[in-house]
């Protein structure tokens, strides 16, 4: 039998292969110890088919975990180790800008803030060693590490990928000396040219590496203790490795799960006979997209995550911080946004019951009618008739959100007033409201029509034209439109 468990960040999904017949189960994903959703999903599936663990094979196993803390900033705390004079190479990037006449376009945080960054005395050029390191240098960097609380290190020196001779000393000190702190080196991540792809896929290795780590050494001894097979995880590239490589480098498993639902699309489309195909992927936390042509999905050596650059080998998958649990709320503008921060599974959506307290994606599509209230796939989150407290969207100061790449903004439709209320306010009128949560889940019927910009310029010359007509007019003059 063939057991495979995909872990999102609202839901965990396993499928069990038995002999042509195909079993699943889904649970809700355990945030922070993952590997105990995986076991209940397994668990699940195994009963569905009156299986046991021991008849399994192959434990394949993608996930979300590295995509969601990257998407969210959810990863280790990281110290970035860079030549002198290139330690701020990550907040400068490339020129090139998505567009090209908005010069104020904002940017992603950087993973690593300023006072995490090194600097060390050493300079290679393409011809070789130019500055020396120093003897004592490897120490007093792991010692400027170590007082600086850091989980984890990249290291990026200039030309390390013709001569990693520095890197070595560095980063061989700093594991001797830091046994508990993981350490990336770009000559280990990324031996290619290109220094700020190559410092960015190693900041992103090193902030992912030591959360997977710990994830899937967990998962490593509970499947052990289940008498499964150790997993199979999916690398952004569409293989599979065993876990403990896969925990070793966190960068080739970003897209892990994406990477399961992408190679998925493109076994349906050859099997369509046409070959060709858009894969759509959209979970709790984020919406991932693919393009399969003659039955292959496209594949891509560099690709941007939330803005962030990462150059390995992957399947072409585009990723934006957008699913069924993203959060609503307003921008510092009043403009309506939403992700990338989610719901996830705890407390999850307000329709589910279970202590959210925050309008999500979810939410919106109970309250217009897109979605049923009965009970969703997993019977442990009912969605249900209810809103969150506060009837419109959380500001950015509340939420601790901002606008970001990937996030979405103003929305096709909009609340009533009815609907935006708050709940002392609009005590006495839920009864009879449309979109009230007593007569969820139909449609708000309650006219919302914005004022075109053509009414608004005129509403805001109005009382200037009055003014003035008043002056030199009678009052019944008051009543004639102003002219255009």
């Amino acid at each position: 039998m063939l057991l495979g468990v995909d872990v999102g960040g609202t839901f965990t999904d396993a499928v069990l292969l038995d002999a042509g017949a195909v079993h699943s189960a889904k649970v809700p994903t355990t945030p922070g110890e993952e590997s105990a959703g995986v076991m209940g999903a397994v668990g699940a599936v195994l009963e569905r088919a009156d299986a046991t663990a021991a008849a399994v094979e192959t434990f394949a196993h993608g996930m979300t975990v590295g995509t969601n803390a990257l998407l969210e900033e959810r990863g280790a705390r990281t110290a970035l180790v860079a030549t002198a004079g290139f330690a701020d190479v990550l907040e400068i990037g490339r020129q090139d800008r998505p567009d090209l006449y908005r010069l104020c376009a904002p940017k992603p945080t950087p993973l690593i803030e300023r006072e995490l960054r090194f600097e060390a005395a050493e300079r290679t050029g393409p011809e070789g060693i130019v500055t020396p390191l120093a003897d004592e240098e490897p120490e007093r960097l792991a010692r400027l590490i170590a007082a600086s609380g850091a989980e984890s290190v990249a290291i990026c020196l200039l030309f390390s990928y013709l001569d990693p001779a520095h890197e070595r000393r560095i980063a061989a000190h700093l594991r001797e000396r830091l046994p508990g702190i993981h350490v990336s080196a770009s000559h280990e991540v990324l031996p290619r040219f290109r220094e700020y792809e190559r410092c960015s896929t190693t900041a992103i290795d090193a902030y992912l590496s030591p959360l997977l780590g710990r994830y899937l050494g967990q998962l490593g001894e509970a499947a052990a203790e289940a008498g499964l097979p150790q997993p199979l995880v999916m690398r952004s590239s569409g293989g599979v490795v065993p876990a403990a490589e896969a925990a070793r480098a966190g960068a080739w498993s970003v897209l892990s799960g994406p990477a399961g639902g992408a190679v998925g699309a493109a076994v349906l489309a050859r099997l369509s006979g046409d070959g060709n195909a858009l894969g759509f992927d959209m979970g709790g936390t984020s919406c991932d997209v693919c393009v399969v042509e003659d039955g292959t999905v496209r594949r891509t050596d560099a690709r941007e995550i939330d803005g962030r650059t990462i150059q390995l080998p992957m399947v072409d998958v585009h990723t934006v911080g957008a699913g069924g649990g993203s959060i609503g709320w307003r921008d510092a503008g009043g403009a309506l946004r939403t992700g990338p921060r989610s719901a996830g599974a705890v407390p999850g959506p307000a329709c589910y019951g279970r202590g959210g307290a925050e309008p999500t994606v979810t939410d919106a599509n109970l309250v217009l009618g897109n979605l049923p209230a009965s009970p969703a796939a997993s019977s442990s989150t009912p969605p249900r008739p209810s809103r969150p407290s506060t009837g419109s969207p959380p500001s950015s100061a509340s939420t601790g959100s901002r606008p970001r790449r990937g996030s979405s903004a103003s929305p096709t439709r909009r609340w009533c007033g009815r609907c935006a209320s708050s709940p002392s306010s609009a005590a006495s009128t839920r009864a009879a409201s449309p979109c009230s949560p007593s007569a969820a889940p139909a449609r708000c019927t309650r006219p919302r029509s914005p004022p075109s910009w053509g009414s608004r310029r005129s509403s805001a010359r109005a009382p200037a034209a009055s003014s003035r007509r008043s002056a030199s007019a009678p009052p019944s003059a008051a009543t004639t439109p102003p002219a255009p």
